[in-house]
Order: C-alpha cells, then structure tokens, then sequence
C-alpha cells in the first residue's frame, strides 16, 4: 500500500516502534546518571543497556548507527517529528528544556524581585582587622577616668570599672589612672588615691594593685619627660597607697630588687621610703598632701570646727556635734576642737556648761584621745597672754577650767605638771623672756610686711638681749612655716643677714636644736612642719649660714628617740641632690633665691666696669641699688677674687668708699675676707700667688679698720689668719 494514501506502511510502523523504544531507553540514561539517583552509572553499564534492545536503527534504512549516520545516544527527536543532534550528558538544544538539575548556566538573583531572598546569596568572606581587647579596653579606661575626675562619683566609677570585666587588665588601670592624675591638680591627685582604696578587694584585688604600681615604676623614665616632679609624685602615690593599705610595705624592698638603681623607678622608690614613709607623722602628712581624703585644706577644717561648735552652742545636741566631729575625718587634729571650744567658752559665757558637757562625751566615747585632748589645752595655755587683749578674763577662766576638767576625768592630770611641753622655754616665769617673745612677734610681722632688714636689725639690737637669739630665730621660722612661701624666702634670706650682722653660728645651731626638738608639736598646726624645717636648714647651708659639719652638731643634741633626727637626715638629703644649691634657693618659688642669683651676675658686671675705668660713685650707687645689704660680702669677696686676677689693686678704693660710706659695714667685710681665706687653697690652682697677694689685702684692711679684731683668732668663726702675727 502506497504511502501517499495517507496509510503507514509495515517499514513505517516498524520505525516508530525502534524510535518509541529508543526514547525510553534515552530516558533511563537520564535518571540514571541524576544527582538523585543511587550512585551514577558506569559507562560499562550504559553500553549494557543499549545491548540489551539491539542497535537503533537509521532512518533510511535497517542499517545499525554504528555502520553509518548519527550515533543513537547523540539523536533525539523532537516533538515535532525532527531529528537534532543533542548535547553531551543528555542536555537539550534549542527550544528544548534541557537536562535534568541543569546547573550549567550562570544564575542571577535580581533583588528587585517580589520573591527575592537574602538568604539565596552566595556567601562572600570579607576581610577584617582582628580587634586586639587591650586596646578596646585602654579606650574604656580612660573614658570612665575622665568622667570620674569631672563627677568626683567614686560608686559610678567602681561600678563602671566592674562592667568593663576583663580583669587581667585591671593592673594597666592602675597605671593609667595615676599617670592621668600625675599631670593634674592636687585635686585630681587626691581623687585617684580616693578611688583606689574604694576598688581596693572589692573590684581590684592587691596583686592586681601591686602589679599596676610596678608598672608605673617601670615606665618612670617616660613620665619624668613630660612630668617634671614625676619622681616626687609618684613616690607620694606610692607612700599614700601603703598608708592607706592598698600596697603592703614590703611592697618597696620587693620592687627594688627588680628595677635597676639607675632608673627614675629606683630614685621614686627611695624617696617613697625616705621622704615620706619614714618622716615623722608620715601617716597624717601623706594623708593631708594633697587637700586630704575629705577633700578639705587645713583652714577649711578650722572653719568648719568653728561652725559646728557654734552651731552646737545654739542647738545643744551634744551627740550631734560629736557625730560632726566624727564625720570630719581628722582625728589628728582634734586639738584644734579642744582650743576653739575653750575659746568660745571664754568668749560666751553661757555656752560654758554646754561647752564642758561635749568636751566630756567627746573624751569618754574615745572621740577625742587623751592626748589630743592634752595638746589642746597647752595650745590655748601658750596664747592666753594674746587671747587676754580680747578677752581680759582668759587667765582667769583658764584657770578655772582645768581643775574642773581633771576632776570630771577628761583632762590628763600631768598636765598641771607640765613646764613647757614644746621645749621651748627654759622658765615659764621667766618674766623677761616673756616680754622679749611678744616684742620679737611683732617686729616679725613688721618685717614680713616691710622687708626691711635693716631696720629689723636696728629693733633686735635696741632689745639688748644677744642670749635670747635662737628664741627668736626659732619664732622666725615658726611663724614663716604658717605662712606662704614669700614669708619663708623672707626668713631664709633673714637668716643670711642676721648670721653676718649679730647671730653668731652657735646662735643659729641653738636655735635649730630648740626649732627640732618642738618638731611633734609644731606639726600639729603646721601639718608639712617636718619637710619645712629640713629645707630651712638645707638653705642655711647652701647660704654659708651653716657649715654641713653644724647638721652634725645638730643631731648629736637631738634626743634619740625625737623625731627631729630624720629631719636632720632629710636636710642631709637634700643637699646631696644634683643641682641642690640651685633647687634649694628656688625650694620656694624662686623669690628672692632668684634675686640672689641676678646678684651675683650684676656684682660681677658692675666690678668689671669699674674695673675698666668705671667711677667710683657709680658703682657704689649699683651697689645700694641691689637692696641686699646682708649679701655685700658677696661684693667684698668678687672684688679681691677681681684683684687677683686682673693684678688691679684699684678695686681696693672702691671698697674702701663703700666702707667709707657705711655701704658695706665692718660684719660684711669681716665675712667676705673669711669666705677668700676659707677658699684660698681652690684658688692658687688659677692664681699660684693668691696666698701672697691675700696676705697683702688683709694687712690693707687691718690697717684700715675694715675688719673685726676677732678677724683670724683662734675660736672665731673665721679661720685663724695667716698674715695675723
């Protein structure tokens, strides 16, 4: 039957068959080689397959594919009756919808679309800085110190600190604590040593603490460069730590077995040890440095005692005066509690029964000890004489007071016993020294008003009284030490004056021996009295007024056991520093240690003009115009130096004008020709001839009467006189 008919043929039928059973074949491959299938089929298995129903045939003919044509398993047909050549591993070509899980095309994900999700995004690794916790947490640090500074809240800043955790970090907020307050008021100063003893166990324990001041000692060095008294401020953290039990005190001899003795942390640890640790009161001085833990100065404190017993005299509740006592915090200084109330008792008398009764409770609850109680009485018992221009009843009422005190049990017997517990005075009845005390008081103040030395020369040799002299240096640097530095540069350069014009050496060692020996006392008002006296005889002997032999002298009558020996050995110190003369003339901000200096410039600039042919008259009136009468043996001295070296015996006409005109007076002369003589074998090393030339001038001066006939005798404070026969 012919095909145009529109009937198959038998070949016809035939080959649909084949191609119906080759596309179930094809279909099999295609599972079988599927991700989801088994296990992938081995080419060795496939060609099993095709065995298995024969070869497909042609379709031109009963030829097999593999004699000619297109290979079955490359051959599909179309839906549309065409043959197309497929694509490797089954993939279908145009108008197809290729192989199955076809992952050969590149995907895109457009974020534009309803149905975009984030979590089809490929995964892409970025590349970031590893943050180092240290450095997280120095940043931290620092913000929670400088809130604290700005807030004072010590809870906050604990809690801040405890938040942060990472407590193997907490030795470097030690460290930065301290160095932010190093470089700070005293104010801020105070408030680190605060917050440290508030973290102390609670948030920091002391290995922590411990390891966070070593520390800082390691890098004492680095903030010497930026602090110039780093050393001094360090060892003073160091010492309030250990005062305030934060740091044990083997905390020193541990550290220094570990920092090397070159080092500025070596230099911190012996100041912590020498300076402060084991000064006198060390625990009442460190405490009070820098304004005190309760932040308040010493006048503050003064204020506030004489407002809470004013306070008490109008409430008259006796148990909350005493819990105002208590909050103040300065137990040390009950004395002034003790003073002020007996004062205002003698000052209202009304107010004494109510000013008894708290004096008693204070003394029996132990708020007040005996001996603060004691200290308070000798203090009022030393200025009744001052108190009695206002209140002419004192004595009497002070009089009144103690037996009744002894009596009630609040006041130590042995203090009727006492006959000047400050050591000060050799016989209270002593009428005379008495007078010669109040007298000498106002022409101090006078002196610190005018600074005029010679005048107060004038006023102590109208007193006529040589033999109380180291009362009165011992009264000058009393009444300096409660005053600011302008009065203590005063005293020094008073002191300078006072040793050419009429105090005698031994004069001045008597009065340090007296000044020493009242120490304890004197720190009960002056709290740094210690440190203050020690840089008091550490410029006495920077001025010459002392010989460093005269600190000897000094200690060996100090008493063993007064606490006047370390200020002795602080003096000692002090002037073994580097560069101690030019730190000690500057210990109090220069003042007239300054003008000592420029002095000393301007003597030799003057000399040297006249020297060249200057006039007369013109360096006398220089002179007069340096206002420093007590130093012009410095002029005696430069101008014979001049004349030696120059080989000018001129320069002797000046002197002799300016002794002429009382200029330079026969005590200045006196010591400018010791100061030569004293030097005379450091001085042949530049001039061979000095002795020679020295013997010449002092025969000149002799026969002119510029020298005292004590000049070159045996005893004298000048060395016995070679040209003397």
């Amino acid at each position: 039957m012919a095909s145009s008919e529109g009937f198959l043929t038998e070949e016809q039928r035939e080959m649909m068959k084949v191609a119906a059973q080759n596309a179930e074949v094809m279909s099999s491959l295609s599972l079988s080689t599927s991700p989801k299938s088994p296990g992938p089929k081995s080419p060795t298995q496939t060609s099993s397959l095709l065995s298995e129903h024969h070869h497909i045939k042609a379709p031109g003919g009963g030829k097999s594919a593999t004699a000619g044509g297109v290979a079955v398993r490359h051959v599909r047909r179309t839906h549309s009756g065409k043959f197309i050549r497929v694509k490797k591993d089954g993939a279908g070509g145009k108008g197809t919808w290729g192989k199955l899980l076809d992952t050969a095309g590149e995907s895109r994900i457009d974020r534009n679309d309803p149905n975009y999700d984030s979590g089809e995004e490929p995964y892409e690794l970025v590349g970031s800085t590893v943050s180092d916790p240290l450095d997280e947490y120095k940043k931290s640090v620092v913000s929670i110190i400088e809130e604290y500074f700005n807030t004072s809240d010590v809870e906050v800043a604990a809690s801040d600190v405890k938040e942060l955790g990472l407590t193997e970090y907490h030795p470097y907020f030690i460290k930065r604590l301290v160095s932010l307050a190093m470089d700070r008021h005293d104010k801020e100063k105070e408030m680190a040593s605060v917050l440290l003893s508030a973290l102390y166990a609670e948030v920091i324990n002391s290995t922590q603490i411990s390891r966070g001041f070593f520390m800082l000692l390691e890098s004492a060095d680095d903030l010497a460069v930026d602090i110039l008294d780093a050393v001094d401020i360090l060892a003073l953290f160091i010492a309030r730590a250990v005062v305030d039990d934060i740091l044990p005190p083997s905390f020193i001899t541990k550290a220094r077995k570990m920092i090397p003795e070159a080092s500025k942390g070596f230099e911190v640890l012996q100041t912590a040890e020498k300076s402060y640790l084991s000064a006198p009161h060390h625990a009442e001085l460190v405490e009070r440095r820098w304004g005190g833990s309760t932040h308040l100065t010493v006048d503050e404190v003064k204020k506030k005692i004489a407002d809470l017993l004013r306070e008490y005299v109008d409430s008259g509740d006796t148990s909350e005066a005493c819990r105002c006592i208590r909050q103040l915090g300065v137990s040390f200084f009950h004395h002034e509690v003790v003073k002020r109330a007996l004062v205002l008792a003698m000052e209202i008398r009304t107010a004494e029964p109510l000013i008894m009764k708290l004096l008693k409770q204070a003394a029996e609850e132990g708020l007040i000890s005996s001996s603060q109680m004691t200290k308070g009485f000798v203090r009022l018992a030393e200025s009744l004489d001052d108190l009695a221009l206002d209140i002419p009843s004192a004595k009497t009422l002070f009089q009144s007071v103690v037996p009744y005190a002894i009596s009630e049990g609040w006041l130590d017997a042995s203090f009727l016993k006492s006959s000047g517990e400050d050591g000060e005075e050799p016989d209270k009845n002593d009428e005379q020294l008495r007078r010669y005390k109040e007298e000498v008081v106002t022409i101090i103040h006078e002196y610190f008003l005018s600074d005029d030395i010679p005048e107060l020369i004038r006023s102590l040799e109208d007193l006529g009284v040589p033999e109380y002299n180291s009362f009165f240096l011992k009264k000058l640097i009393t009444l300096a030490m409660d005053r600011k530095n302008r009065e203590k540069e005063m005293a020094s350069v008073l002191l300078s004056a006072l040793h050419i014009e009429i105090f005698s050496t031994e004069d001045i060692v008597n009065g340090f021996v007296m000044l020493l020996e009242s120490a304890e006392d004197t720190a009960l008002d002056i709290l740094d009295a210690s440190n203050e006296i020690a840089f008091f005889l550490a410029r006495a002997v920077i001025d010459d007024v002392l010989a460093p032999l005269n600190l000897d002298e000094i200690a060996s009558r100090l008493t063993p056991n007064c606490s006047g020996s370390e200020t002795v050995h602080m003096a000692r110190s002090l002037i073994a520093a580097r560069h101690a003369g030019e730190r000690i003339l500057r210990c109090w901000g220069g003042g007239t240690g300054w003008a000592v200096e420029d002095a000393k410039d301007k003597i030799q600039k003057l000399l040297e003009e006249y020297e060249s042919g200057g006039v007369v008259s013109e360096a006398c009136q220089c002179i007069r115009d340096l206002g420093m009468p007590f130093f012009n043996h410095e002029v005696v001295k430069k101008a014979l130096v001049m004349a030696m070296e120059k080989k000018n015996d001129r320069i002797l006409d000046l002197l002799q004008e300016c002794f002429g005109e009382g200029l330079i007076t026969i005590n200045q002369m006196t010591k400018g020709f010791s100061r030569i003589k004293d030097g005379l074998e450091d001085l042949a090393l530049d001039i061979p001839n000095a002795n020679d030339k020295f013997k010449f001038y002092e025969q000149h001066a002799r026969e002119r009467g510029w020298l005292l006939s004590s000049f070159g005798l045996p005893g004298s404070d000048a060395t016995p006189s070679v040209g003397a026969s």
